[in-house]
């Protein structure tokens, strides 16, 4: 029997280790699509999740998909809900489970990987938040041209959320920012 469990992450790791957790407790992951998780019963703690942001397109990257699967790793498919187009960014977040039976799992084993993959993440966040800076500033300066119209009252509805939705994604990448300031000092330490 399946199991869907709505739940919305905003940092990777915690839904990695939650991931884990439902496996602990017998859920296995069949599926997943934008905070939405469908789970089937299995043994407990049959499976390690890993979650990766991929730097191209899953097409793009069916050499390194084909080299997890002879890891022994799979790769845990994405549905999308009904009436909703996955976007590019939500394509090439992928979700890797293996046996827990196979031994330890880890997609990143040095220093240098793991930099990568946060500055893939950081650059991401940057650039949604670049975006939505530009759209709601260039709302906002239409506002101050036409205030002898009513639609300079849209601009301003529409150019501040906007405006708030990049300052959230310039917060989400902080953090993001700091792992990889601390990864390359102990990289620096280490050498």
């Amino acid at each position: 029997m399946s199991q869907v469990v709505r739940k919305y992450f905003i940092d990777f790791e915690k839904e990695e280790a939650w991931l884990n957790e439902m496996s602990a407790k017998g859920l296995a992951l069949v599926e997943y699509s934008w905070a939405r998780y469908v789970f089937e019963e299995s043994a407990k703690g049959e499976y390690i999740y890993r979650l990766e942001l991929l730097e191209k397109d899953p097409k793009e990257e069916s050499d390194y998909l084909q080299f997890m699967e002879e890891t022994g790793a799979e790769r845990v498919p994405a549905g999308a809900p009904a009436k909703a187009k996955r976007t590019l960014i939500n394509q090439r977040w992928v979700i890797f489970r293996r046996k827990a039976s196979e031994g330890p799992f880890q997609i990143y084993s040095d220093t240098d990987s793991k930099i990568k993959h946060y500055q893939r993440i950081h650059n991401v966040y940057l650039s949604l938040a670049l975006l939505e800076l530009i759209i709601g500033s260039f709302n906002i300066m239409l506002m101050m041209l036409n205030t002898s119209s009513n639609i300079y009252k849209i601009n301003l509805i529409v150019g501040v959320p906007v405006i708030i939705l990049g300052l959230f994604f310039v917060w989400l990448s902080l953090p993001v920012r700091r792992k990889i300031i601390r990864l390359k000092n102990e990289k620096l330490i280490r050498e």
